[in-house]
């Protein structure tokens, strides 16, 4: 969740730190930190509480120069936000930036102050410092000194560490949670993404788990957590950097907002031939895998977990067999029942997720014929580690309350429903429908899209609220929740999301006029049922906002504001019907005056659990 930069150069390398940072805050941004060394071995430490132009400023104040350098943008675990908190740590002559956590700092830090050590933060990163420090009296280098201390911690951590006393390298760990190492020509670089590196090279080195690296101008060494020197294949990343320019828009989520429909035409294009998925868009020996397959079992976390409660309508009504759908912090640690030809699929906009890696990990071991990742990252880990991968092609999405990185998601569980489904009695008939709907998918977002100028109108009236209720059925009643969620994120009003078949059985006690409620409405098998529900709702005085097809006949009066939304093939509808309200709640949050692109406590990548 937080950031890593680190660059061995014959250059100062601040200004590239500090721009790293700047193109990871999305990652954390509680306080933010620096620190370089120059030939003669004098370290600069700059920290500061807050974003990373504070730190920026102090930079500009206060120059610091060194070719040799380690940074970090902060989201707070162990310790309030504050500048003793912030990273770098030092311990004498070993400076350390980490993410992750480590589970066993406190008897570590018990330890290290028996043995005399003096701890000044809160945090359990400072331990690493103080532990490599000790380990370095006796093992005759940092890279010797991190692999005894590695051993020793328990828990996730990406790290790299410095000494002083010799500028000439750093020394990197990488369990649970991701480094990748950047090749320059006479100069080397490391981060928590390579985004943050895209400036001074498009060669990167992705570290497995276990993996201890040391790095120099000239060099790149790296051990596996036996110690044996390893080779790992070098990627040329073609990966752009599109998102630092807001452009006309005035936060970046409202810009990825209205980049969806482009998104998905990146999402779709060579993959779809005129009436069907082609298989290899999920990797070699897909087909093979995918006749095999009889169940899905879906892992994944907060809005991904949305998207594959979707898909599991697909995959039953349309694919043929049989999902279940599991948060994936809470299916890595019950016991679960394996069912025969069940295909693990993980979802994750980063695919550094923790907790959906780690219940990747443990399905290897658990009998599932095979696992695909639907990720946005490409060499992310889940990717790497996964036997198929489907690649979203969201582009880079810096906005924390996730928008385009969602709907490509779904884009592609609808055509994993296509793939798997034609082995299951899906017909060629469906399938050429299905995939003529999907193909007219970014126009019909693009007609979704003119509709913002009413539901920034609309936003208007929750400008008091401090509560609010989302309603769907069927296919619709993840979207709701998923409407809920962004409400909550990005304009702090307490959201809930129901089936609405659910309202009867307690939520109708909350029904008054000032909870507003939210309805998406699509003109399906289900419309009838859901009209039952909305009149339950008006008949206690409750005020509706209802999103609906203008053939579902609803009408706008005193206790209900209806925006119709453009007709849709039932499969897209869940997808067409999330837009407006990704708006509302951007809408909203303006009127609230609350950070759009930066909520209060949150991160873009959750890489702890």
């Amino acid at each position: 969740m937080c950031g890593i930069v680190g660059a061995v150069a014959q250059r100062d390398v601040v200004d590239i730190l500090v721009e790293g940072l700047r193109r990871l805050e999305y990652r954390g941004y509680d306080s933010a930190g620096v620190a370089v060394v120059n030939a003669s071995g004098e370290l600069t430490r700059l920290r500061r509480l807050g974003k990373v132009k504070e730190l920026a400023d102090a930079v500009a104040a206060t120059p610091a120069t060194g070719g040799t350098g380690i940074a970090h943008t902060r989201w707070a675990t162990h310790g309030e936000p504050s500048e003793r908190n912030a990273h770098p740590h030092l311990s004498s002559n070993i400076t350390v930036v980490h993410n992750g956590i480590i589970e066993n700092h406190s008897p570590l830090r018990d330890d290290l102050k028996a043995k005399g050590y003096v701890f000044t933060s809160d945090t359990d990163t400072e331990v690493i410092a103080h532990l490599v420090e000790e380990e370095l009296k006796s093992a005759g280098s940092l890279l010797a000194a991190v692999q005894k201390t590695v051993k020793q911690l328990h828990g996730a951590y990406g790290t790299v560490l410095l000494d002083k006393t010799d500028p000439s390298r750093v020394v990197v760990a990488r369990s649970g949670s991701p480094l990748v190492i950047g090749l320059g020509i006479g100069e080397n670089f490391i981060a928590s993404d390579q985004l943050a590196l895209l400036p001074v090279t498009r060669r990167f080195i992705f570290l497995e788990e276990g993996d201890v690296a040391e790095i120099t101008r000239h060099s790149v060494s790296i051990f596996d957590s036996n110690g044996n020197a390893v080779e790992r294949e070098v990627h040329e990343s073609n990966v752009s950097y599109d998102a630092g320019d807001k452009g006309q828009y005035r936060h970046f989520m409202l810009k990825e907002i209205y980049e969806q429909p482009h998104a998905i035409n990146n999402t779709l294009e060579g993959r779809l031939s005129r009436d069907s998925v082609l298989d290899e868009t999920f990797g070699n020996g897909a087909a093979e895998l995918f006749k095999k397959v009889k169940h899905v079992q879906i892992v994944a976390c907060g809005t991904s977990y949305h998207s594959g409660m979707v898909a599991r309508y697909w995959l039953e009504s349309l694919g043929g067999i049989s999902c279940n759908v599991e948060i994936a912090s809470e299916f890595r640690y019950r016991k679960s029942f394996v069912q025969p030809n069940s295909l693990l699929v993980s979802i994750s906009q980063s695919g550094e997720t923790a907790d959906t890696l780690a219940a990747l990990r443990l399905a290897k071991e658990a009998g599932y014929v095979g696992s695909l990742t639907i990720c946005n990252v490409a060499g992310s880990s889940l990717v790497r580690e996964s036997d198929l991968a489907f690649m979203t092609r969201a582009g880079a999405e810096i906005g924390v309350a996730s928008t385009k990185a969602f709907i490509t998601q779904l884009v592609g569980l609808a055509m994993l429903t296509l793939a798997i489904g034609k082995y299951n009695g899906l017909t060629d008939a469906q399938q050429r429908e299905l995939t003529e709907a999907l193909q007219s998918l970014p126009g019909k977002l693009e007609q979704t899209l003119a509709l913002a100028p009413q539901i920034e109108a609309l936003a208007e009236e929750f400008a008091d609220k401090h509560h609010a209720l989302f309603l769907g059925r069927g296919d619709q009643y993840p979207i709701a929740m998923e409407g809920a969620l962004k409400l909550k994120e990005i304009s702090y009003i307490h959201a809930e999301a129901y089936a609405a078949g659910e309202l009867k059985h307690g939520p109708l006690a909350l029904i008054d006029a000032q909870m507003p409620i939210i309805v998406v409405a699509p003109n399906n098998d289900l419309l009838e049922k859901l009209k039952s529900n909305v009149e339950e709702v008006r008949a206690r005085g409750g005020i509706l906002y209802v999103f609906a097809d203008a053939d579902a006949r609803f009408q706008s009066d005193a206790t209900m504001r209806v925006i119709n939304v453009p007709h849709v093939a039932d499969i897209l509808a869940p997808i067409v019907y999330t837009l407006p309200l990704q708006l509302l709640s951007y809408y909203v949050a303006i009127i609230k005056g609350t950070d759009v692109d930066q909520p209060r406590n949150l991160a873009k990548s959750v890489t702890v659990e």
